[in-house]
This record gives C-alpha cells, sequence and structure tokens, in this order.
C-alpha cells in the first residue's frame, strides 16, 4: 500500500475526501501554515471551505504522521533547470 493510498484510507474512515483531509492536515498544523489550495469549479472550492470544520483529533494527527513523518517531503521543488527560470 502505498503513502497516498494509506492517506486516503484514513481520510475515508474520517467521512471526507482526501483533498479536504489533506487541507485540515495542514489547518492544524499551526497559523503560520496557509494551505492555498488550486481550483477550477465552484464544488471544489465549497469542498475546500468545508475542510474548515473538520476536526482532527490528536489520534488522526498520529495517524497521518506516522504516513508522512515529518520532514518526508523536504528539498526543492524543481531541479536545478527548474530553479533557474524561478529564479532568474
Amino acid at each position: 500500500m502505498t503513502i497516498v493510498d494509506r492517506v486516503v484510507e484514513i481520510a475515508w474512515e474520517k467521512g471526507v475526501k482526501p483533498s479536504q483531509f489533506a487541507l485540515a492536515w495542514l489547518l492544524a498544523k499551526g497559523e503560520d501554515i496557509v494551505p492555498i489550495p488550486g481550483t477550477t469549479c465552484r464544488d471544489h472550492l465549497e469542498e475546500n471551505v468545508a475542510a474548515l470544520d473538520i476536526v482532527l483529533t490528536p489520534e488522526d494527527l498520529s495517524r497521518i504522521e506516522a504516513v508522512i513523518p515529518l520532514n518526508a517531503a523536504s528539498g526543492q521543488r524543481y531541479n536545478e533547470a527548474g530553479m533557474r527560470n524561478v529564479n532568474g
């Protein structure tokens, strides 16, 4: 089972969509984290906003952080050539 599969499983157990769960998790990380989700339609915007109402328990947070350890996704967003385009 992949990391994504495990996150999806936890979200469905919580009764929310994985995208909503991800936003709720980021919001639970602290007031210095501001997720900026993109969307292409009003329905998705409403789903994203509904993430504000999701309450994650300490158990929920422990489960997700067991699946995705701190600093699991770190480093540059782009390779060196890509970064030259961003910073160029």
